[in-house]
């Protein structure tokens, strides 16, 4: 019988938050059920093991990410759109080291796991960004890869202390924002 309260919504949430304390790396379907207060197999209840946890975990933050950055844009255009939805994304990242990392390199099971669902909403948002320059529609995809490669290299680097030198970490992401917008002006 599964622990009053606790369902698959509630482990993942609970996962999440303890990757985020711990690291993604770190965490474990024991230290979870630790944390829970319940016995391991009592987790398999409601996951199906550390690799569809993580999963889990993948979609929760994809979701999120994206409703942070598609708030964040909301009545921007251009210049502002970017800079706004590079800080959400920073923001994210820098809260949920943890939940962000179980998003990167897993791959979704076809167009409807709800984990591709999620992706595309987060990928929405920056495609919201890049309507507001004019990017040819055979360029937004690189685009895009652009945007998620400078955001996701800056805040994970920065999460990970990998900015040791005397410079001010916001004014050298205020920079690399207009790095981005001069470049996709450019295009």
């Amino acid at each position: 019988m599964p622990r009053a309260g606790l369902d698959p919504a509630a482990v993942v949430a609970a996962g999440a938050a303890l990757a985020d304390e711990v690291g993604l790396a770190n965490l474990t379907m024991g230290l979870l059920a630790e944390r829970l207060g319940v016995r391991t197999p009592s987790l398999y209840k409601h996951v199906g093991g550390q690799e569809d946890l993580n999963r889990r975990i993948a979609t929760l933050a994809l979701g999120e990410a994206a409703d942070a950055i598609g708030g964040a844009v909301q009545g921007y255009a251009g210049r502002d759109a970017l800079a706004a939805a590079a800080r959400a994304f920073r923001a994210f990242v820098l809260e949920h080291p943890g939940r962000y990392g179980a998003t990167i390199g897993v791959e979704p099971h076809g167009p409807d796991d709800p984990l591709a669902v999620a992706g595309r909403r987060s990928l929405g948002a920056f495609r919201a960004v890049l309507r507001g320059y004019d990017i040819a529609e055979p360029d937004v995809d690189h685009a895009l890869r652009m945007l998620r490669s400078l955001c996701h290299g800056f805040a994970t680097l920065q999460a990970a202390n990998g900015f040791q030198w005397s410079a001010d970490i916001d004014e050298s992401f205020e920079w690399l924002i207009s790095f981005a917008d001069r470049g996709l002006r450019a295009m």
